[in-house]
């Protein structure tokens, strides 16, 4: 039998090799609006889709910390890979907790054979209001077909398969699984953000497209409950990743410069107080953003072995700290990195502005404004934070009155 931490260790590597293939073409692929097919067939390919796949279905059954550092990387190469996959390791999540075993069966191992999820939960601008749910479930020729419209559709457009939020005739919410490239699966590509340009974002029309055998996901509310800080946490590591290519592309710019300013105290950058200075903040941030990163990635992983909703709860909470502290301080570094390089840092060819305009979108979201306030409540009153599935189900519910 094969040892499975030499087959991870492999799978890193390529991973790796990948990374940095991605990294060198992210600003320019940034300027061209050009999707990384290709990177992302190629790390699906590697195993990377697979990373949380139990080794029992063919995957490396790795634990949460080891997940979100390896996303961090990713997102150094280039964070639109974190984002496009995020629906994807989600999938993974409700698999691994899905209530029908044997539905999580089928799945995983057909993730482990280099299946990519895609995602179509958001309802199109202006359908739903009151966050209800108007795609809808229903049967054509006896067979459930899938028929509405979704914003924010990340990493459809890359994908085999995509998990699709959507109400029965019954008034019951779940995820149904369609394949991607159905003729009745139209992507329009029209997401517009000024971040996140390659994510695939955009509108997923789906037109009588047919529900696949074992297609039935996520009905139980019991069985999500690790998603509120999962999802966040896929977001918390692309930002980390972020902040260390600001260090990486911000250390090149100051080794490639050829003059200083005029107030100087020195006429090499290399040698500029000022200028170190604004690299070892940029450090400092990095290292912040990493360490709250792994403590809120081994408190979801502790939730996940306790099992209680009070255990993850309290983990919610401190993600949305953590969310607080690397929003911020990704943000600054984002903004104090075109200090260390003068006027040439804000040449386009220079691609630095991709950062603060990828970690915006990132904190925009799931909008931090909230936060605060959700964390005071739980800490002062001990009232738990709300969560998208009871807000769409109460929503469900009071339609039927």
């Amino acid at each position: 039998m094969s040892d499975p931490s030499h087959a991870l260790e492999k799978a890193v590597a390529e991973f790796r090799r990948i990374f940095q293939r991605l990294e060198a073409e992210a600003g320019v692929r940034d300027q061209s609006r050009k999707h990384p097919h290709e990177f992302v067939r190629e790390l699906a390919d590697a195993g990377f889709g697979r990373l949380r796949v139990p080794i029992a279905q063919g995957g490396f059954g790795v634990d949460l910390p080891t997940l979100f550092r390896l996303l961090a990387e990713a997102g150094k190469a280039d964070s639109n890979i974190p984002q496009i996959l995020r629906g994807h390791f989600t999938a993974v999540e409700i698999l691994r907790h899905a209530d029908d075993p044997d539905i999580g069966d089928h799945w995983l191992r057909r993730i482990a054979e280099g299946a990519v999820f895609g995602n179509a939960q958001s309802e199109a601008a202006g359908t739903s209001p009151d966050f209800g749910i108007s795609t809808r479930v229903h049967e054509v020729d006896g067979r459930r077909v899938v028929s509405g419209t979704k914003f924010y559709s990340t990493g459809s457009l890359f994908a085999d398969y995509i998990r699709v939020a959507v109400a029965d005739d019954d008034g019951n919410r779940w995820f149904a699984v369609v394949p991607a490239r159905h003729p009745g699966v139209t992507h329009a590509e029209d997401w517009d953000g000024i971040g996140q340009r390659l994510t695939g974002s955009g509108t997923t029309v789906f037109d009588r497209v047919p529900v696949e055998e074992n297609g039935e996901l996520g009905r139980f509310k019991e069985n999500l409950r690790s998603l509120p800080a999962f999802v966040q946490l896929v977001h918390l590591a692309n930002l980390a990743g972020i902040a260390h290519s600001l260090v990486d592309e911000t250390v090149a710019v100051v080794r490639s410069r050829t003059r200083t300013s005029l107030h100087a105290l020195s006429e090499q950058a290399t040698e500029d107080p000022e200028v170190l200075g604004v690299v070892g903040r940029l450090h400092t941030r990095a290292l912040t953003v990493d360490s709250l990163l792994r403590t809120v990635a081994e408190g979801l992983e502790a939730a996940d072995r306790d099992g209680s909703q009070q255990a993850y709860t309290a983990n919610y909470i401190d993600v949305s700290a953590a969310q607080i502290a690397i929003v911020e301080a990704v943000l600054d570094a984002a903004t104090i990195a075109f200090n260390a390089g003068g006027s040439s840092a804000v040449r386009e060819s220079a691609h630095l502005d991709r950062h603060w305009r990828n970690a915006r979108t990132l904190a925009s979201h799931n909008p931090v404004i909230y936060k605060p306030r959700v964390i005071g409540a739980f800490v002062v009153n001990g009232v738990a934070p709300q969560s998208s599935y009871d807000r769409g189900r109460r929503s469900q519910e009071g339609r039927q009155q």
